[in-house]
């Protein structure tokens, strides 16, 4: 089962959930992290005492399983925030150890049995949502058989290591110690993919067959349809942008310890419950569930980026209200699937409302920029019209976490085409810098000084989550598809947003959005929310709005 971890976001197994910026699910990243082994004697496969119906029992499997993914949610979390350098080894032996046994759980002759008397007892009566519970765990289980138990060990251990070698590469700039790492996670992925080929529906290509867990029955051809008109209309725009060349905003020292009170205050006016949730710091900011009550957020501060921490703290919480309202109570939820996200698109595209419509907003930066004048003790940006400039810099950058919204999707496009070039067409490791670069300047005229801000500036591959790069920028999409639908029915969001309202939007998202689980896939999602299939017009309107407001009071 595949976890969706929002580091900005990573994945685990599903049992378990961790969003990479969300990774963020080890998917699998799951989330958001998201594994041979001693033998699984050393665990009870689960209760399967013959009492009771195979569905209570088949419940009881999977509320040890979710025990077992919520350890590893949790080593990950610790991982990320303040395990000592010198844990990673044996981090991974951890890791490994537990995903071994979860794929074993997820996988066994007695779970399959179990599974296969479950959907015995289905009769006329049985409710449409245990046929959905039992036909997402059969589709997961056929999945699990195919997987040989040695390669899930080998890539629980790769992926810790090369977490590890990540980390301490893109410190020294140093992308040669990491290539034999990330050319290892290709090498594992790829098996990976073809044993799972026999599980799929459909003939699906390597690169798609990695990208079900996070984005189900997506397709390259459904992606480079949508993002097509991206491709297409967003360089005008940022040419547009470049040739009116406003005055940028001032550079503000935003000092550390203002920009954490800063953050504290946000999360507190938007519901952060201290009983419920945490929050740390990590060197990549993501959202990690451990529990069905124990939600978990980490966020960063960047030198020079005086607004960086507090709108990751925006989208990291975004990620994290839509864990808290997911379905989690009643017979067919947790621990059963359609508890879980829709999928790591729509876990995206909660975080970027969050973030994009609400805390760059310009009636929600009239409202914080006094508090933050007060904390500075003074108002470099001239008023709220600057503050709410230096929230929205309409500048191509090299940093994706950090790019703004008109040239965000194009980054999400150049990894997606260099994943397919690794993993499909033969693209060597060494060569990736001098490719990302290329590209880089194709599309958006800029080449990075250092591998720190170009190939090695993200974690996912470190984790060998490739897939999951495509769900930011459907993220972004289908904000703004719903967000179209949420103003047809409740007002403009920025009205809303002038009153301090956030609790009417948030109670929209959680009745029309947040209860589905997964229900449906996400294109089914946004079509029953906006009553159209996804498209990328909305945002493309979104993007040519903005853009206007922001050059005309330039």
């Amino acid at each position: 089962m595949p976890n969706y971890a929002a580091m900005e976001g990573l994945a685990l197994p599903r049992s378990a959930s961790i969003t990479p910026d969300s990774l963020p699910l080890l998917p699998n990243p799951t989330a958001n992290g998201r594994a041979g082994a001693p033998s699984w004697r050393s665990l009870p496969l689960c209760p399967m005492a013959e009492v009771g119906s195979a569905h209570q029992r088949l419940r009881d499997h999977l509320h040890q399983t979710r025990l077992l993914g919520s350890i590893s949610s949790a080593l990950y979390y610790d991982q990320n925030t303040v395990m000592p350098a010198a844990g990673a080894a044996w981090r991974g032996e951890q890791l490994a150890l537990l995903a071994t046994q979860l794929h074993q759980r997820q996988s066994s002759d007695a779970y399959t049995d179990l599974l296969a008397a479950a959907e015995a007892e289905l009769g006329p009566e049985s409710s449409e949502a245990s046929r959905r519970n039992l036909t997402l765990l059969r589709l997961e289980l056929e999945r699990q058989r195919c997987l040989d138990p040695t390669l899930v060990a080998q890539l629980a251990k790769a992926q810790s290591r090369g977490n590890a070698l990540w980390q301490e590469a893109r410190r020294c700039n140093d992308f040669p110690s990491f290539a034999p790492a990330l050319a290892e996670l290709i090498a594992l992925r790829r098996e990976e993919a073809s044993q799972l080929a026999t599980a799929e529906p459909i003939p699906r290509s390597p690169w798609e067959t990695l990208a079900q867990p996070f984005e189900p029955e997506i397709s390259k051809a459904r992606l480079q349809e949508l993002f097509q008109p991206l491709q297409q209309r967003i360089p005008a725009l940022l040419e547009r942008v470049n040739g009116a060349t406003p005055t940028p905003p001032e550079s503000v020292a935003l000092p550390e310890s203002i920009q954490e009170d800063l953050c504290s205050q946000l999360l507190d006016s938007w519901g952060y419950d201290p009983a419920r949730c945490q929050r740390s710091r990590s060197p990549h900011p993501f959202s990690c569930t451990v529990g069905p009550d124990d939600f978990r957020i980490t966020t960063r501060v960047v030198e020079g980026q005086p607004f960086s921490a507090f709108l990751a703290t925006a989208h990291e919480w975004g990620h994290s209200l839509y864990e808290q309202g997911l379905p989690r109570h009643g017979d067919h939820y947790f621990p059963w699937p359609l508890g879980e996200a829709t999928s790591m698109g729509v876990h995206e595209s909660q975080s970027l409302f969050w973030e994009c419509r609400l805390a760059r907003g310009q009636a929600f930066a009239a409202r914080w920029q006094p508090r933050f004048v007060q904390a500075l003790g003074t108002d470099p940006w001239g008023g709220a019209h600057g503050f709410w400039r230096g929230l929205n810099p309409l500048r191509p950058g090299l940093i994706r976490v950090e790019a703004d919204e008109l040239s965000y999707t194009l980054h999400i496009v150049l990894r997606f085409e260099l994943e397919q070039a690794l993993l499909e067409e033969g693209l060597p490791v060494l060569e990736l810098p001098a490719e990302w670069n290329r590209r880089m300047v194709e599309l958006l005229g800029l080449t990075p000084p250092n591998d720190r801000e170009g190939c090695l500036q993200d974690i996912h591959w470190a984790e060998g989550l490739f897939g999951y790069f495509p769900s930011y920028a459907l993220g972004h999409l289908i904000s703004a598809q719903m967000s179209e639908t949420m103003e047809a029915q409740l007002g403009p969001i920025e009205n809303l947003l002038a009153s301090g309202e956030e609790a009417r939007l948030r109670g929209w998202l959680n009745q029309q959005v947040w209860h589905l689980g997964r229900s449906v896939t996400g294109d089914q999602l946004v079509e029953r929310v906006s009553g159209a299939p996804l498209s990328a017009e909305p945002f493309l309107r979104y993007l040519e709005e903005k853009v206007n407001r922001l050059l005309a009071e330039a």
